[in-house]
């Protein structure tokens, strides 16, 4: 299959390239209201787009979620708002990767850093992690009438704080920004346990997305099939 049916959207680049793959378009580097612009020119043009799908790592929110946790998400809540996600592509997904948590993914703007705020996002509606793509994403597919799906992995577990070093260093198009690292441990050389204790788990989270991403194989395209049994 050589021209791509689902759109995956990631806000990281090694998010975007575990995602890629055949009938799989990606878009990465993107935030806010960027991101939301991006979306509706990408899916606004003249081709055939099956479905969007979020994918990617995210905060955790809900107590004792080990890093490289499995998420398929049921919704997404953007505030106050329930974003459904497709429950056939759900399903195929989770029929995929039966070892998945299946919940909510709440939706913010801003990075969830501290365990204080990560506590009471999850009271709120009980989401079980946090990105800053999927309701973009997900408001985007909504808006073209297209299904929405999200796959997310857990990186920071809910009872750990995520260094401020470790937000700074997150550069707008979707790359890790050294230097800014590096300059800010000269300034604050005792956020570098927090960075390294981050770094682990970041590591074990990319694993998982790697070896999930593996295992949806054809569950990612699940849009693309049926449409294509809908035709017979």
């Amino acid at each position: 299959m050589a021209e791509a049916t689902v759109l995956a959207v990631s806000g990281m680049t090694f998010e975007s390239r575990i995602a890629a793959g055949p009938g799989v378009a990606t878009l990465h580097g993107f935030r806010d209201r960027a991101l939301e612009t991006t979306l509706a020119e990408v899916l606004g043009r003249e081709r055939v787009w099956d479905g969007v799908i979020s994918i990617g790592v995210a905060g955790g929110l809900a107590p004792q979620l080990a890093p490289g946790t499995v998420i398929v998400a049921a919704g997404v809540q953007d505030g106050d708002v329930l974003l459904p996600c497709d429950t056939r592509w759900q399903d195929a997904l989770r029929g995929a990767l039966p070892h998945a948590m299946s919940g909510l993914i709440a939706g913010v703007d801003a990075a969830v850093t501290t365990v204080a705020d990560k506590a009471t996002l999850h009271g709120l509606r009980g989401a079980l992690a946090v990105d800053m793509e999927s309701h973009i994403a997900a408001r985007a597919a909504i808006d073209h009438g297209l299904p929405f799906a999200a796959l997310r992995v857990v990186v920071d577990p809910a009872e750990r704080p995520v260094p401020p070093l470790a937000v700074a260093g997150m550069a707008a198009d979707g790359s890790t920004d050294i230097r800014a690292i590096l300059l800010g441990l000269l300034k604050a050389p005792w956020e570098l346990g927090g960075l390294i204790r981050l770094g682990r788990d970041a590591a074990a989270a990319k694993t998982a997305l790697t070896r999930a991403r593996q295992l949806a194989g054809l569950a990612l395209l699940a849009p693309l099939s049926l449409r294509e049994s809908g035709r017979g």
